[in-house]
């Protein structure tokens, strides 16, 4: 603040926020482990971490009472969904430093739910409880979510479940994923949003209107900035999402750049609150892909695969050979595609890459290969195989 010329007393408004430095995923590693801790540990209950898909874990620092605001915000995102305390809640994100299980185990007590803390992975274990229990809402990244559709589905469980409505984050998911998800389970499917940095998930929910995601403003203020110059950017615009942490104690952020692209909406909502919404997420600054000088994001690859009748389960290759990067595409075929004559599976490939083309600028190799040949994840799938030395 010094080094810009800052005084405490120079900040007066939200609108003020905008004169205070940006703060990264690199500072926070910089300043590992307790470098910016507010508050003295003893004052602390618990931490948390990253799932470490971008490199170096980091850690952040609750007090008791961020520990009640984060379980205030997730029991919105339940009671958005419709969840009271007569619902059952299946929580298979992981539990342990990873905040998913621990976020939504605390919104489902808060708002007085049953709750399941199933944790991730054993599916039939999920697949029993799900049925013997009656759970009514289900928690999970969405790539589980198409997972456990799928089992229940080829085991010929389908009708046996009680599921209204999934709580599904964690991973980019298209709306053409949710709509797969909504119509084979026959539920409605919840976007939520949330970053360990900041609380874990809760940051911001969806609500029945299913237009974007309310963020919580009385404990998070939103910003939507250029990427590449850090202007703010007026309300509608496209680009990366900062926060400022108001309300917590042990690790309150000031300006954190999450790296997500996305864009803000005061419209007014049907649900009949006014929090400000954040779209869907548009995919990240530094997931993104940069091929043959094109940006490409696979949020655009999953819309289209499921446009075009394909399930969610992919991967994209990417390579650099002579100098040149490589680009393919891995997409499962159903078994009715699988039942094709070579013929048609080799048309459906030409088609499949036209589709991407449009979408992309740019034409992948495409690849249709046998029903569950790719490996499935029970955690944040991993869709992208980047092999190149850059």
């Amino acid at each position: 603040m010094e080094a810009i010329g800052l005084a405490p007393q120079d900040i007066r408004s939200i609108d003020d926020l905008r004169k205070l430095p940006f703060l990264t995923k690199d500072d926070l590693k910089a300043a590992y482990p307790y470098g910016l801790l507010a508050r003295p540990p003893a004052d602390c209950v618990r931490i948390q971490s990253t799932s470490g898909t971008t490199g170096k874990r980091v850690v952040a620092f609750y007090t008791q009472n961020d520990i009640d605001i984060w379980d205030a915000c997730c029991a919105r995102a339940i009671v958005a969904a419709g969840g009271s305390k007569e619902d059952v809640v299946h929580v298979c994100y992981g539990y342990g430093l990873f905040t998913g299980g621990p976020g939504l185990n605390g919104g489902s007590h808060k708002v007085g739910s049953l709750t399941l803390p199933m944790s991730s992975g054993n599916t039939e274990r999920q697949l029993q409880f799900m049925i013997d229990l009656e759970a009514t809402i289900l928690c999970c990244t969405p790539s589980y979510a198409a997972f456990l559709t799928e089992t229940l589905i080829g085991q010929g469980l389908r009708d046996q479940i009680k599921l209204k409505a999934g709580i599904f984050g964690a991973e980019a998911w298209s709306e053409e994923m949710r709509g797969d998800i909504e119509a084979k389970l026959g539920i409605k499917a919840y976007d939520i949003y949330g970053l360990t940095e900041i609380t874990g998930p809760g940051v911001s929910f969806e609500c029945a209107e299913q237009t974007g995601m309310h963020v919580n403003e009385d404990h998070f203020v939103a910003e939507i900035i250029d990427p590449e110059t850090g202007e703010v950017l007026p309300e509608g615009a496209k680009g990366e999402l900062v926060f400022t942490c108001i309300s917590k104690e042990a690790f309150p952020l000031l300006r954190y750049r999450t790296r997500d692209i996305c864009v803000l909406s005061r419209k007014a909502c049907s649900c009949g609150r006014t929090l400000v919404k954040m779209a869907r997420l548009m995919g990240r600054t530094d997931d993104m892909l940069i091929i043959r000088g094109v940006n490409v994001f696979p949020s655009q690859i999953e819309t289209v695969l499921l446009r075009a009748g394909y399930p969610s389960n992919y991967e994209i290759i990417v390579d650099r050979v002579n100098y040149t990067d490589s680009f393919e595409v891995r997409v499962e075929m159903t078994q009715e595609m699988f039942d094709d004559t070579v013929k048609r599976i080799e048309a459906r490939e030409a088609e499949l890459l036209a589709s991407l083309r449009a979408m992309l600028g740019i034409s992948p190799k495409v690849t249709l290969v046998a029903p569950r040949s790719i490996a499935r994840s029970e955690g944040k799938a991993v869709r992208v195989i980047d092999k190149r030395k850059i």
